[in-house]
C-alpha cells in the first residue's frame, strides 16, 4: 500500500475540520474505516474490533484500536506513534465491558474529549461499524457533553476526488475491466458458477501487469437464470445451463478506491424480453452520460435513463447510480448522492459514480452499468467495454 502525499491527508483534515466548524463541533468520533483510511492511510483488516479515529476541532487525529493493530499502525499509516493509542486485550468480547469506554478515557487524557456540556461531538452514527455497545458506552464516558450524529460529514468531503485519487480510480478501472472480460470469457455451459467466481477473484487479486488489485469490498455477484431478475446474489456450485443469462457485477480494486463494473452474458440465443430489452438499456446508459456533467443534479441523470425506457413502456423507480471511491467491507458506495428522482446534489467535476442501470423483472433481469467521474463537458468513462448483451 503506498500512502498519499503528505499535503493530500493536510488538506483532507483541513477539510474536515472546516465542516466541523460550521456545526460547532468540539470532537468527531470517525469510526468509519474508509473514512479513518482517507484521513490517515492506516489500512489493516482490524475494523471488525472497535476503533476510531478521533478529529479534533484544531490539531491532529489520533487513532485508537486494539493493541495489537496499533502496535504497527504508526508503520502504515500517515500518523505519528504519538497519534496511535492501543486498548488492552483483556477489553476484546467482553460483556461486562467495551473497549470504548477505554478509548473514551484515553481520549479525555490526551484532550481530545470532554466531559463537557459546552462540548459538541459529532458520531458516525450510521457507520457499518459503530454499533449500539460502542454508542453506550462512548456517551456513558461523556455524560454531559453533546452527541451528535454527524450525517456523513467526513463521507460528503471525500466527494469530490483530487487528482491524486482520481488517478487511482483509473487504475482501478483497468483492473475492473479486466475482471469483467475474465468474468464473461469463463461463463460457460456447464460450468459451475463456484469456479467462474473463483476466476473473477482471482483476475481482482492480481490486476494488471502493470497495477496489482486489492480485495473488494463486495464479493462477485452473479445471478444466474430465475434468480437473475434479483439482484446482489453471488454463486452457488450449480451449473450454468444453454439458454440462461447472468448478470454479473463486480468490482476493480485499487489502494482501496473501487470502480464497479456490471455486465450481462447469455449462453444460447436470448429470448425475444433480452433481445429486446438490451438496445434500450444501452439508449438509456447513453442518455445518463450525457446528463452526467458538472452544474447538472442526481435527478438530472436519473430522468434522462427514464425518460429513454418511458418510450418504450418501461420505468425505473430505484435510483440509477450512486457516488463510489475508497470503500471496505460491506459496500462500495460512498452513502452520499444517488441518482434518483429526489437527489438535488448539483453535481461537481472530481465526483465519481457507478451508473448502474439494472432492470429486476419478474424470473429475468438485464444489467449494464459504468463507472465515471464528472468533468466540466461530460462523464469521464473508467472502463472501455462494450455496452452490448454478450451472446456465448
Amino acid at each position: 500500500m503506498t500512502l498519499a502525499p503528505l499535503p493530500e491527508y493536510a488538506a483532507r483534515l483541513a477539510h474536515v475540520q472546516a465542516e466541523m466548524a460550521t456545526r460547532s463541533m468540539a470532537a468527531l468520533v470517525v469510526s468509519d474505516p474508509a473514512n479513518i483510511y482517507y484521513l490517515s492511510g492506516y489500512d489493516a483488516w482490524s475494523f471488525y474490533m472497535p476503533q476510531c479515529l478521533v478529529v479534533p476541532a484544531d490539531g491532529e487525529p489520533q487513532l485508537f484500536a486494539r493493541a495489537m493493530d496499533a502496535a504497527g499502525a504508526a508503520s502504515i499509516s500517515a500518523l505519528g506513534p504519538n497519534q496511535v493509542h492501543g486498548y488492552p486485550e483483556e477489553l476484546v468480547h467482553r460483556h461486562d465491558t467495551h473497549p470504548y469506554t477505554w478509548i473514551v478515557r484515553q481520549a479525555i487524557l490526551v484532550g481530545l474529549l470532554a466531559d463537557d456540556p459546552g462540548w459538541t461531538v459529532g458520531i458516525e452514527g450510521d457507520s457499518h461499524f459503530f454499533s449500539p455497545r460502542a454508542y453506550l458506552a462512548l456517551t456513558g464516558g461523556i455524560p454531559r457533553a453533546h452527541v451528535v450524529d454527524s450525517a456523513e460529514l467526513v463521507n460528503w468531503v471525500r466527494l469530490v476526488k483530487s487528482e491524486h485519487e482520481l488517478a487511482r480510480m483509473r487504475i482501478a478501472g483497468t483492473i475492473a475491466e479486466r475482471a469483467m472480460t475474465v468474468a464473461l470469457d469463463a461463463v460457460e455451459v456447464g460450468r459451475r458458477q463456484c469456479d467462474v467466481a473463483a476466476e473473477i477473484l482471482a483476475a481482482q487479486a492480481a490486476g494488471t501487469p502493470t497495477h496489482g488489485g486489492d480485495y473488494p469490498a463486495i464479493y462477485p455477484m452473479l445471478p444466474t437464470g430465475d434468480a437473475a431478475g434479483t439482484p446482489h446474489l453471488t454463486w452457488s456450485d450449480a451449473r450454468f445451463v444453454a439458454g440462461e443469462a447472468t448478470t454479473i457485477e463486480l468490482a476493480g480494486a485499487y489502494e482501496r478506491y473501487h470502480v464497479p463494473l456490471a455486465r450481462t452474458v447469455v449462453l444460447g440465443d436470448p429470448p425475444s424480453r433480452l433481445s429486446d430489452m438490451a438496445p434500450v438499456v444501452a439508449d438509456g446508459m447513453a442518455a445518463s452520460l450525457a446528463a452526467l456533467v458538472a452544474g447538472a443534479t442526481g435527478h438530472d441523470v436519473h430522468a434522462a435513463f427514464n425518460d429513454v425506457i418511458g418510450r418504450h413502456g418501461h420505468t425505473k423507480e430505484s435510483r440509477t447510480g450512486y457516488s463510489i471511491g475508497i470503500a471496505y467491507p460491506p459496500d462500495w458506495g460512498e452513502r452520499t448522492v444517488s441518482l434518483r428522482a429526489a437527489e438535488k446534489t448539483v453535481l461537481q467535476a472530481g465526483m465519481t459514480f457507478h451508473v448502474i442501470l439494472g432492470m429486476w423483472m419478474d424470473g429475468w433481469g438485464y444489467e449494464l452499468s459504468e463507472p465515471v467521474a464528472v468533468t466540466d463537458t461530460g462523464a469521464e468513462r473508467f472502463t472501455d467495454l462494450p455496452h452490448d448483451l454478450t451472446r456465448k
